[in-house]
């Protein structure tokens, strides 16, 4: 059994697998810089937390991957069921109410939490994907083109919030909501070509199940969705 995805040229695969990480640099990154530098020997801490959490999730992902835990067709998506739901969760119920998260949440401004939607370039994946037929053509358009317009435009919508341009606030939710929108309609299609894929045997988004490619539905969906959540409580 090969450990990377046979549909696509290894060494595509291996540039995910390092690049996949960049996220979790800028997250921990972000946690670092957070409080003010009094505070930094406890912001280390925390970023270093980060980064442990997410190789050990992203290890145990790779590995129920190669165990074939979610290659089973089934609605919804098994990989979605096992690792978007109960990270989602995990967020909104577990972390979201940390002490540790509330303090680093306070210190972080919404242009900061606004340009760390710039790892969304990864999405760019999807239509490199569609390119070598591992993915349908509209889903791997729509999915990529979405992910990395909302990633580009994060670096414009950031810097009209920093200098307080006029309606700034009112682009930023704007923008907002569109990239929230952007990652419910991409998991939306996910799950919409699985079911196509059982009824008619179509090859589908299986290949998102597969290793490095298993990891975007195991840590996008439901981190996109949280760092959203975060912007809109920082507005409130």
């Amino acid at each position: 059994m090969n450990f990377f995805t046979d549909q696509i040229p290894k060494w595509i695969s291996l540039l995910f697998l390092i690049l996949i990480f960049v996220p979790v640099l800028l997250i921990a990154s972000r946690a670092y810089k957070a409080a003010p530098d009094e505070s930094r020997k406890f912001n280390r801490q925390a970023a270093i937390l980060i980064i442990i959490f997410y190789a050990v999730y992203f290890s145990a992902v790779i590995f129920a991957s190669y165990q074939g835990v979610f290659s089973e067709l089934s609605l919804p998506p098994t990989i979605i069921v096992y690792t978007t739901f109960p990270l989602l969760a995990f967020y909104l119920l577990i972390i979201f109410n940390l002490k540790t998260f509330k303090r680093i949440v306070h210190f972080v401004s919404v242009e900061k939490l606004i340009h760390l939607h710039i790892f969304r370039l990864i999405g760019g994946f999807f239509i490199i994907l569609y390119y070598f037929d591992a993915l349908p053509k509209t889903f791997g358009l729509i999915a990529g083109c979405g992910d990395v317009t909302i990633a580009l435009s994060s670096l414009v919508v950031a810097k009209y919030y920093k200098n307080q341009k006029k309606i700034a606030k009112e682009l930023a939710i704007i923008w907002n909501t569109l990239g929230l929108i952007d990652i419910i309609v991409t998991s939306g299609m996910a799950i919409y070509y699985t079911k196509l894929s059982i009824v008619t045997g179509i090859k589908g988004v299986f290949i998102l199940t597969e290793i490095p490619f298993c990891l975007i539905p195991a840590f996008a969906p439901a981190t996109i969705i949280s760092l959203h959540i975060l912007i809109y409580k920082k507005f409130l």
